[in-house]
């Protein structure tokens, strides 16, 4: 007790505002069921497991802790389950999940020689009481971060909806192609219902999301209800729609009408036909369940290093598949496995290891691979909660407990990493995922140019035209007219899907494509150019996204029930892009009008009506040059229909008087390290402000590329191209992940990774030996580059 005493100045009571961690240590998966323990630091109010607590007495110096020892309570099998009252999962009246009950054993313990004192005990310190008390009573950290408790949240329908008042301007929102009105937001977009505006989301504490556009627009106006595009789809309840005035997410019944008013038409989804393609749908997501989960198959548990499973935190199946994935490279294993501790990682982290970045990979990676938390008597796998919360900070979709695109947080998740090895190269890991792809376009006047960028994925476009059981497919509409006709469904058995090789999506990515109306700087006018494309680099290991979601007309997303034949091994080397031949020449840079006055002008009027759309300002002066000024229609039809054009985001070539910038701002550009001739290309293509030209480069990465002159070869490196692995082109499929139902934002997903030269189902928590991987469902596939 007077050990305790000499060190009450290290024990605080915790104030409201501390996150206070004592559900799971903050460098393993240690609980307090876990042998140890948990040893939760009455200074910071970080937890630690029986083997880590010390490392932490060393780093801080923090004697005192609270330590919590949960032991199972044993329980007669024969206790009936309580009926729910409430459509939720562990909360009271909610669904009994069986969870064992604990008896808690609570103790002060001081170090380093872990000396223990019982609690509760009145001969304590009333501070250590108090503090005792109060860590108690919070819900911890981990629980508020991670909603554990699953309540089906009632969205009310708003007071505004039924009388709101639309504003007839003759705003027609297109399919795609958004943007905020007020600035370069291309994500987090919200429609105003009132007047059609198209603005961005709420600012968030670290800069990320929107630029509040949405919300001053509706403190200048009180137009009351936006909704969020992107989150439109056959089922309207499912649309996030937003009430300013009620500061909360709200149901509208006539948001069907409200999106008509501006062109965005339901009427479709209303037809009765559409009750046999919901059948075809059921069908279709029962048969990818099974098939894909292997349902009804034998499978096998497997435990020991490498085979421990996730645990679902509620929709958190995409980043789990997406992890074991990740962690099955050598490079991420070699990083925050092999050749990095868990106390390396620690001694090398701030004061908060919770918010580490380096440190919560470590932690996950040694969860993942070290056996430790797969052993047949710990089956549960380990909940990946604090990797989420950290991960998921800076975005607001993957903090939410809604299901996401894998491919969207693979990629979110790569970037981070990126950041967070900013400036150590050679300790990177998702480098191993990076390569450069290189777009050839052949002018009608024979000259080329060359235009360069990185990415982490392949991403593949599947054409159902080269599906090679054509006959078959032939024989399946023909008997499933019959069957309709009849006022018979088709059966499972019966149905029959196209079956198209890789290789195929391959050489569609690789195809010359024809592009209409490009603008020649050689000709000085439009023509129609051919381009192709190629990689500059094979990276360590090559990740294939397969394009199965499309737009269907009237906003109806569709899934492609297809079946791509994915061999073991792949060769991609006749993919490799060649570069600036000799011979060739390149097109010139944007040469000048001779006569300033035969450049049309657009019409302001026109462009800012298409403006307040949500389209580019740029984008919006062509429409309105191209159709000689016709109108608002004119113009948007003709943008609607140029909005991949390559040179779409060139600025518009005008007399030398109207091409000169501030040599202040390009002088400021090139000191952010830009080119000049770049610098001026984006000062000239946003009207010389400088945030915007900063954006328009990130924007348009391959700018400066185009415009080299013929004595430069452009298999010059571009960005980083010196970085990037490189090896030969062979490849061996290591992973899969999978999608089952509609929409990439929900459903489930899982992952089968080839281990020890045998598939292994990962799903969740359940880690198997797989039987038959689904080879040829995938929606991402991992490969690995074989050694030359």
């Amino acid at each position: 007790m007077d050990l305790l005493r000499s060190n009450l100045s290290r024990v605080r009571i915790p104030e409201p505002t501390n996150r206070i961690y004592k559900q799971e240590c903050c460098l393993s998966f240690d609980t307090p069921i876990s042998e140890g323990g948990l040893f939760i630091d009455m200074f910071t109010f970080l937890a630690f497991g029986k083997d880590y607590v010390g490392w932490n007495f060393e780093k801080t110096g923090n004697p005192v802790y609270l330590h919590i020892k949960k032991t199972k309570k044993l329980v007669p099998e024969d206790r009936p389950s309580k009926k729910p009252t409430l459509l939720a999962i562990g909360v009271d009246g909610g669904f009994d999940n069986n969870d064992a009950e604990y008896e808690e054993t609570l103790n002060i313990v001081i170090l380093p020689d872990y000396v223990s004192l019982t609690f509760p005990s009145v001969e304590l310190p009333e501070k250590v009481r108090l503090a005792v008390d109060a860590i108690l009573l919070d819900a911890g950290a981990e629980r508020k971060e991670q909603v554990a408790a699953w309540t089906a949240d009632k969205k009310l329908v708003s007071t505004y909806a039924m009388s709101l008042q639309q504003i007839d301007n003759g705003v027609v929102i297109p399919p795609s192609g958004w943007k905020c009105s007020q600035c370069d937001k291309t994500d987090n977009l919200w429609l105003n219902l009132t007047d059609g505006v198209i603005l961005c989301g709420r600012k968030n504490w670290d800069g990320s999301g929107g630029n509040n556009h949405a919300v001053e627009h509706y403190k200048k106006t009180s137009y009351p209800l936006a909704v969020k595009l992107g989150t439109i789809t056959a089922d309207l309840e499912a649309a996030d729609v937003y009430s300013y005035p009620e500061d909360d997410n709200v149901l509208d019944p006539l948001l069907a009408q409200h999106l008509a008013f501006f062109g965005i038409d339901f009427s479709s989804l209303q037809k009765t036909e559409m009750t046999t393609a919901e059948k075809e749908l059921d069908q279709n997501t029962n048969f990818e369940w099974n098939r894909i989960q292997e349902s009804g198959q034998e499978v096998e548990p497997i435990f020991g290093p490498g085979y421990t499973g996730l645990v679902n935190l509620g929709n958190s199946c995409y980043l789990a598949a997406t992890m074991q994935a990740v962690f099955s490279a050598r490079s991420f294993s070699s990083r925050y496995y092999i050749n990095q501790s868990l106390k390396k990682a620690f001694e090398a982290a701030p004061a908060d290891p919770t918010v580490d970045l380096n440190m919560q990979l470590t932690k996950l990676a040694h969860g993942l691979l070290s056996g430790k938390y797969s052993v047949p008597q710990f089956e549960e796998g380990i909940p990946p909660r604090m990797f989420k919360a950290l991960v998921a900070a800076s975005h607001p979709e993957f903090s939410s407990m809604r299901q996401q695109d894998a491919l969207e947080f693979f990629l979110h998740f790569l970037d981070q990493v990126e950041r967070a090895n900013a400036g150590k190269t050679e300790l990177d890991p998702a480098r191993s995922f990076k390569f450069g792809v290189e777009d050839r376009i052949l002018c009608s006047s024979g000259k080329v140019a060359y235009n360069r960028r990185n990415d982490y994925i392949l991403s593949l476009n599947i054409p159902l035209h080269q599906a090679t059981n054509k006959e078959e497919l032939e024989l399946f509409h023909k008997l499933k007219a019959e069957k309709l006709s009849e006022g018979k469904e088709v059966s499972n058995d019966e149905i029959v899907r196209p079956r198209v090789p890789l290789e195929a999506c391959l050489a569609n990515f690789s195809a010359p494509e024809e592009i209409h109306d490009f603008y020649s700087t050689a000709l000085q006018t439009k023509t129609t150019a051919l381009k192709s494309a190629g990689l500059t680099s094979f990276p360590d290991y090559l990740v294939l996204h397969m394009r199965k979601f499309v737009m269907e007309e009237g906003w109806v997303p569709k899934k492609l029930d297809v079946y791509v034949d994915v061999p073991d091994i792949i060769d991609i080397s006749h993919m490799r892009s060649k570069g600036h031949q000799p011979g060739e020449e390149l097109l010139p840079d944007g040469v000048p009008v001779e006569d300033d006055s035969e450049t049309p002008l657009a019409n302001e009027d026109i462009v800012s009506q298409l403006v307040s759309m949500g389209f580019n300002q740029l984008h919006c002066q062509k429409a309105a040059i191209n159709t000689s000024n016709a109108g608002v229609e004119e113009a948007m039809t003709w943008l609607l229909s140029h909005m991949d054009d390559p040179d779409i985001d060139a600025p518009i070539l005008k007399g030398s008087g109207s091409e000169s910038v501030d040599q202040s701002k390009v002088d400021m550009l090139i000191s952010f390290g830009f080119q000049d001739d770049v610098a001026r290309k984006a000062l000239k293509a946003s009207g010389g402000d400088i945030e915007k030209a900063t954006d328009w480069i990130f924007s348009n990465p391959d700018a400066s590329v185009s415009n080299m002159d013929a004595t430069a070869s452009s298999t010059t490196s571009g960005p980083n191209d010196a970085d990037l692995p490189d090896g030969g082109g062979r490849y061996r499929l290591t992973g899969i992940v999978s999608h089952i139902g509609t929409s990439t934002h929900c459903g489930h997903y899982v992952a089968h990774i080839l281990k020890d030269g045998r598939w292994v189902i990962f799903n969740d928590n359940k880690v198997g030996a797989s039987i038959n991987p689904p080879k040829d469902m995938g929606y991402l596939y991992f490969f690995e580059r074989l050694d030359s």
